[in-house]
């Protein structure tokens, strides 16, 4: 073999390995979860409203865009990207409210009106279209409580009533009643956390006397589970916010947007069976407070907040089995 066909064959095998070589860190480089703006809200911007999913449809409830409590509800057609208006809510316009579905129906209650704290309760049925008042909440009076349904059952827990709260009361809907359970297993709280995954909630994050909340527990409706913490000093992640917004999706649990000093964009997933978390793509809009967020069976989404004093309008789908792509 001549010099001239030698020298070829390793020029072109340092090349190859090169070609490789970069292809193997590009791949190394994407990273799995992509957030895809949808179709604007056509309603007011706002911040702190309540949000439950029936089906595939989405609603919105309440509010606070700057000036105004609102009353509004609006319905988001997940499948097909749009929103339709629906019957105003007849409660009294209020922000900081809880809400969830069970049975084929939404539930929202507690809040605050400007100048006082709620406790009534409303139930909407999507097939008629109507809201209809049920019992009042069992607790006190509150705002920045969670709210959640799991096993047949409706909860609402945590809050201020003038000052921050731990207790659980149980929401029967065939009997219209309340009934009070053990409380959270952690600290007293506001404005915390909660996703749903295979009917367990995961609560965590929240504020006590000003400080931020690191424990994190799951609740089956009876028993509470103490989990790792949240700034827990063996875990790869610290995460530290509140005001922020939880949401589920293929079994793994999210945390995303709120509060740490500043409004945040960050975005944290929760994988159940080994109680831990990673940080994934940051979410793509606006850093942000107070937003909502709809979890469907194959999507869900992250939806309106607050900034300072701007708020938003604006949808966001998660799908965290996508590259990123901060262009599309």
């Amino acid at each position: 073999m001549n010099i001239l066909k030698k020298k070829s064959i390793l020029i072109f095998a340092i090349l190859s390995i090169i070609l490789v070589s970069c292809s193997t860190d590009d791949e190394d480089s994407d990273e799995y979860g992509n957030w895809v703006e949808g179709s604007s809200f056509d309603g007011d911007s706002r911040g702190n409203a309540v949000s439950f999913t029936i089906g595939t449809k989405g609603y919105l409830v309440t509010g606070y865009d700057g000036d105004d409590y609102l009353s509004d509800t609006w319905e988001y057609n997940s499948d097909e990207d749009y929103w339709v208006k629906k019957a105003d809510f007849p409660g009294t316009e209020r922000s900081g409210a809880v809400g969830f579905s069970m049975n084929g129906k939404g539930y929202i209650g507690t809040g605050y009106d400007g100048s006082d704290e709620l406790k009534d309760f409303w139930e909407y049925d999507p097939d008629t279209n109507q809201w209809s008042q049920k019992a009042d909440f069992g607790g006190t009076a509150r705002y920045g409580a969670i709210g959640f349904a799991v096993n047949g059952y409706g909860y609402i827990g945590t809050g201020y009533d003038g000052s921050e709260q731990k207790d659980f009361w149980k929401y029967d809907s065939s009997t219209d009643a309340w009934e009070q359970v053990v409380g959270f297993g952690g600290q007293k709280r506001q404005n915390a956390t909660v996703f749903i995954i295979n009917d367990i909630a995961y609560i965590g994050t929240g504020t006590r006397n000003g400080s931020i909340q690191y424990d994190f527990y799951s609740f089956d409706g009876t028993d509470w589970l103490s989990l790792t913490d949240l700034d827990d000093d063996d875990s790869d992640e610290t995460i530290s916010l509140y005001n922020g917004v939880g949401f589920s999706l293929n079994g793994k649990g999210y945390l995303a947007t709120g509060l740490n000093g500043a409004a945040t964009n960050e975005c944290y997933e929760y994988t159940p069976e080994t109680d831990t978390w990673e940080d994934v793509p940051n979410f793509e809009g606006t850093s942000r407070q107070d937003a909502s967020s709809f979890s469907f069976g194959t999507k869900t989404f992250v939806l309106m907040g607050r900034s300072s004093n701007y708020y938003f309008d604006d949808i966001w789908e998660f799908r965290p089995d996508e590259i990123e792509d901060e262009d599309d």
